[in-house]
């Protein structure tokens, strides 16, 4: 059961504080009145960290919401169930969120009421498909159905980020060692070629030029770095920044195309997932044109939204957007006329899963070349350079 902490005063008017173990609010209060305490303030006592700050992972969510599914399945009921995974969360944060939900409920609030307390860690969809299964009674069947769609969710996630992280390091290795030849080894070059007594040549005298610069400005280049960075993300920030930028990278050559596949596979997935659970399809678009991540695909899910409500078809909107592939608008389509929109956008989904592996493959294997070249090029041309005065006086003297 919760801790609560109380604060009343007695028959005397003397201020009293302490806490207490009980199943809700009003069962503190009956057992202050039985002692002659009239209670001024009760609030539940949960962990030192604040539950609208909890940081939960995408695995704790995907577990929690697998066992406590097994749970209800097996016809345990709801506060046990909440008590039961609270009790052996290790995530400090996540179990002070599990109790306050445990204490909701107990109070009487209903389970996706009660989630809905926490956005941080259950977002809208999570809360709109709970509230779906309380109300048909599936709420074992969503709660699977949720699952399985944060799993492959974070799969889609991480492949991304997969992608991402192999150029970022190649990139960032290559900036270290390229400025750590300007500031440490380049200077020695040129005291050496100070002793030639002739002119140096161009590519030399260049990145001579480049070393100093760095060596004297370095702080002028790390401050427009910074203010770069802070400029774009404050620009990002505005309504009109995000959506030129969203836009651009939408056009992007290779790049711009994964992310395409990979929001397509999530609107569907998302879609498809709430239209199965009993979701109304006004719901779910809205849901889903929050969670899309970028402003032009947004914005074209919400104009097919206000669309749907005029009386049109998802697929024709869609199509009208320019953002979806004119195979995924034909596939909604066929789906809709033969009433089985949630199994075709399903289906839909996995075809994109698919086509963002393949996708990421490619991407990498174009990328690993062109990586490899502007190392080469960078670092080796550094080093040319700096060989060129020795190459030149050799030369001369053979």
């Amino acid at each position: 059961m919760p801790v609560f902490t109380w604060e009343g005063k007695n028959r005397k008017g003397e201020v009293k504080k302490g806490e207490m173990e009980a199943v809700n609010e009003t069962a503190v209060n009956a057992n202050l009145s039985k002692q002659g305490i009239i209670s001024t303030a009760v609030k539940v006592k949960t962990s030192d960290i604040k539950p609208s700050k909890a940081k939960v992972s995408t695995k704790d969510l995907v577990v929690f919401t697998r066992q406590f599914a097994t749970m209800i399945d097996a016809g345990l009921p709801l506060v046990q169930c909440l008590d039961i995974l609270s009790s052996q969360q290790e995530n400090k944060g996540f179990k002070a969120v599990l109790t306050q939900v445990k204490g909701d409920v107990e109070s009487g609030s209903t389970f996706a009421d009660a989630l809905k307390k926490h956005p941080i860690v259950f977002d809208n969809l999570y809360v709109n498909l709970v509230a779906a299964g309380e109300v048909g009674g599936i709420l074992d069947t969503i709660l699977n159905r949720l699952a399985a769609y944060i799993e492959k969710a974070m799969k889609l996630k991480s492949q991304v980020k997969g992608a991402m992280v192999y150029p970022i390091s190649i990139i960032s290795i290559a900036a270290v060692v390229i400025v750590g030849l300007l500031v440490f080894v380049i200077p020695i070059f040129e005291s050496m070629f100070a002793d030639f007594g002739q002119a140096l040549p161009m590519p030399t005298q260049i990145v001579i030029a480049m070393s100093k610069f760095l060596q004297r400005w370095w702080w002028l280049m790390g401050a427009s770095a910074y203010g770069a960075f802070f400029g774009f993300k404050k620009y990002y920030a505005t309504e009109g920044g995000r959506k030129v930028v969203d836009e651009l990278v939408l056009k992007l050559p290779v790049f711009g195309d994964l992310l395409r596949k990979v929001a397509v596979a999530k609107f569907t997935r998302t879609l498809g997932t709430m239209i199965t659970s009993g979701v109304p399809i006004m719901d779910g678009l809205e849901i889903v044109a929050k969670t899309a991540g970028n402003k032009t695909i947004e914005t074209a899910i919400m104009k097919t939204r206000e669309s749907i409500s005029a009386g049109k078809t998802i697929s024709e909107p869609l199509a009208q957007s320019g953002v979806f592939p004119s195979m995924v608008c034909q596939m909604i389509s066929v789906g809709e006329a033969t009433g089985a929109l949630d199994n075709m956008l399903n289906k839909i989904a996995d075809f994109y899963d698919d086509e963002v592996d393949s996708a990421v493959d490619a991407m990498t294997a174009l990328m690993e070349p062109a990586l490899m070249a502007f190392l080469g090029v960078a670092v080796g041309g550094l080093v040319i350079a700096m060989y060129l005065p020795i190459f030149k006086l050799a030369g001369a003297a053979g």
